[in-house]
């Protein structure tokens, strides 16, 4: 029986939490995540999703402000563990922490190690134009995604793919990825491979203000710029200070509109113009709303796009 800890704090950690719970031969000792957050307008404490799951499972679960405390580190050792499943935890762990368990700590990473190294791989993926992306089940070190890697699975990125597609089948597909890695690694029918910092680059996170639209890019930046920010921040741009997040969009067969401006089409489509093309938006929101489609938008009367209108990145 392979004894293992999980740690991983959002919704993205659980579906592999699930997988390891519901495999054969593999015992979920301990369930590490961050400490409970308050939120909303109360302020009261929020449990992460991953402790939400674990609870619901009977897990064990353990909340340390920090895994690089030394009791912390030294409770972890004396579990004996065989290995660690880290994914999306949230905090640094130690050498002592990372040399501990039997197979080592292996970490599931949404990108194809080395690029994309860091907080915000998906949207920085789809924001610079890559044409795939995918999952590494890597050994950890102490480097930030520096581990070697074990395993990788590719997925495409299209101009159809937003962030919150690749979330969720990422997930998926990081969880099936990791227990296969896991039980070949115990069987020793897998070998690490060194990472090489060649190619290597960073997936800065993601601040509110990197989400603004500049329409007076192509088309192309524009399209994956507001496919990345999709669900959240959500990319935005401005007519007036009222601010429009804009969730989808997709290639108008307008010929000609100006950089920034956006309209009701007599066909019932909402367009903007771009640097060098046109981009239909299919799915937006407006100030004190919910994210509306196509028909909704085309229904408001009081819209900016009702007659043609300037928005902007910021306000005027």
């Amino acid at each position: 029986m392979l004894r293992i800890a999980f740690a991983g704090t959002p919704d993205f950690a659980v579906p592999t939490l699930e997988r390891l719970v519901q495999t054969p031969g593999v015992k979920v000792e301990i369930v590490y995540t961050k400490p409970d957050r308050p939120s909303g307008r109360g302020r009261k404490l929020s449990e992460s999703s991953v402790k939400q799951f674990a609870k619901s499972s009977g897990l064990l679960i353990r909340q340390p402000k920090s895994l690089q405390d030394p009791a912390e580190v030294a409770l972890f050792q004396n579990d004996n563990l065989d290995a660690l499943v880290v994914v999306a935890y949230g905090q640094m762990l130690r050498s002592a922490v990372l040399d501990s368990p039997r197979l080592g700590c292996l970490n599931v990473h949404a990108s194809l190690l080395p690029r994309w190294r860091g907080a915000a791989p998906l949207q920085r993926a789809i924001q610079a134009g890559d044409n795939e992306t995918g999952i590494t089940i890597m050994q950890m070190d102490a480097g930030l995604d520096t581990g070697a890697i074990l395993a990788t699975q590719l997925f495409p990125i299209t101009n159809e793919t937003t962030t919150a597609i690749l979330h969720e089948e990422l997930a998926q597909t990081g969880a099936s990825l990791l227990v296969k890695t896991l039980l070949e690694l115990e069987r020793g029918d897998i070998h690490a491979k060194m990472q090489s910092d060649s190619g290597a680059t960073y997936a800065h996170k993601i601040a509110t203000e990197d989400a603004a639209i500049n329409w007076s890019q192509s088309s192309e930046v524009v399209l994956r710029h507001i496919h990345a920010f999709n669900p959240m921040p959500g990319a935005f741009c401005f007519t007036g200070d009222v601010r429009i997040k804009i969730f989808r969009v997709k290639p108008s067969p307008i010929i000609s509109l100006g950089t920034g401006i956006i309209w009701k089409t007599p066909d019932g489509k909402i367009a903007v113009g771009t640097k060098n093309s046109v981009l239909e938006i299919l799915e937006c929101q407006l100030p004190g709303g919910r994210r509306i489609g196509v028909e909704q938008m085309c229904a408001l009367s009081h819209a900016p796009w009702v007659v043609p209108t300037q928005i902007n990145g910021y306000p005027t």
